[in-house]
């Protein structure tokens, strides 16, 4: 089967690989329809993680159930299914508990296992044509009749909304409360989205990036520049000095000021000043054990200098940790099957399998209008560019290759 294979910083390859096969009895095999880039895939490509060269990536998936293991009862061959990007057992102290993001059986030594992702577990991804999902009767989310017709809608529960509805239950966001999220990448963007469905009050989005500051204002939060001043101080303004009830950060530990220079502890200590006494931040950005390749020599042990004084003196709170995927998901897909949410306002790129390198690249970048892409396997689902009105227009990847095919330069 085809996939997309990590083979070191920077570089990823679609090439052929062993097929995805059922290995245990309670295993399906789904042949995948939509998979997307996430941000987090971004610190794998980028060499900032331990992923090992040959690793399939690829852990926000949805497809059809091909084949189902003989232990399997409730997921039927012909089942549109949705993945959570966390693989759980269902049995488990911590899966019991609802914490499937923290499982202690899939990843024996750590506690979380996920599908192509460093040090969560052997799990090949779904940036393929097929994929195996242990334990299918616990991990698959069945999605409605008509599923198919609303992929890029659906595909977003595998993790991303999920994340962003994540950081928003970790902050106790109530309704009415105000709350000042940090990144408006997609899982930021999905953390606004989800405040607003859950009735806040005020929900004020940081970033530098255009393109990113237009849909925060599209869904119906206040964007804030923070390429025009502190991020605080204009906070602050809009709130008249009070600051925000809740916060959220969506950055995590490659977090990097106007220049570009890398401070991991920039978005925490600006919550810290951002968020109300008593206030609460939901931490979802990707902070890890250690990270060799900081320039910091603390970073480098994944330790941060943080203003706990502050805090302390706030009288503020926290909570952080990956998402436990199973917890929302099926809460927020009965939200699109009754029209009340719609999570492809996200999607910018719909692309083959086969533009998937080109694809990393330029979402690494934040080349202007990469928001989120879609790949699709079956290449003639592939959509390319997606309007904000739903219609679509040719690739620029794909129009490059159709110039040069013709024998024109694109």
């Amino acid at each position: 089967m085809k996939a997309l294979v990590y083979r070191g910083p920077k570089n990823v390859r679609v090439e052929n690989v062993p097929d995805a096969k059922i290995e245990q009895e309670t295993d399906c095999l789904v042949k995948i329809t939509s998979t997307n880039i996430c941000g987090s895939d971004l610190h794998m490509y980028e060499g900032r993680t331990s992923v090992e060269e040959g690793k399939v990536l690829g852990h926000e998936n949805l497809g059809a159930v091909v084949e189902a293991g003989s232990a399997v009862r409730r997921v039927k061959t012909g089942d549109v299914v949705c993945l959570p990007f966390n693989i759980a057992c269902g049995y488990c102290k911590n899966c019991e508990r609802g914490y499937t993001g923290f499982c202690l059986t899939m990843n024996p030594g750590s506690a979380g296992a996920a599908y192509g992702y460093a040090e969560m577990g052997p799990y090949q991804g779904g940036q393929a044509e097929f994929l195996r999902v242990p334990y299918a009767d616990f991990n698959c989310l069945v999605l409605p009749e008509g599923a198919e017709d609303q992929e890029d809608d659906y595909v977003m529960l595998a993790d991303i909304w999920p994340t962003g509805y994540h950081a928003t239950e970790l902050a106790c966001l109530q309704p009415g409360e105000s709350v000042v999220i940090y990144g408006a990448g997609p899982v930021g963007l999905f953390a606004a989205y989800s405040a607003i469905l859950k009735g806040a009050s005020g929900v004020y989005v940081v970033d530098r990036l255009k393109d990113r500051l237009r849909l925060v204002e599209e869904i119906g939060a206040t964007p804030i520049d923070d390429s025009k001043g502190s991020p605080v101080e204009q906070l602050k303004e809009l709130t008249g000095g009070a600051g925000a009830d809740k916060g959220c950060e969506c950055v995590g530990y490659q977090a990097h000021d106007v220049s570009g220079d890398e401070h991991s502890n920039m978005t925490l200590n600006n919550l810290v000043e951002s968020v109300k006494p008593t206030g609460r931040i939901g931490i979802v950005g990707v902070f890890p054990s250690e990270d060799p390749k900081s320039k910091d020599k603390l970073e480098k042990q994944g330790k941060i200098t943080f203003d706990i004084g502050k805090f302390f003196e706030k009288g503020l709170s926290m909570g952080s940790g990956q998402c436990n995927v199973k917890a929302y998901n099926r809460h927020l897909c009965d939200l699109i099957a009754a029209g009340k949410a719609k999570p492809s306002f996200l999607v910018s790129h719909e692309l083959a399998l086969d533009e998937a390198p080109e694809a990393y690249k330029h979402f690494d970048e934040r080349d202007a209008g990469w928001t989120k892409v879609v790949l699709k396997p079956d290449a003639r689902k592939a959509a390319g560019v997606r309007e904000r009105s739903g219609k679509s227009k040719v690739s620029p990847i794909r129009k490059h290759e159709q110039a040069k095919s013709a024998g024109t330069r694109g």
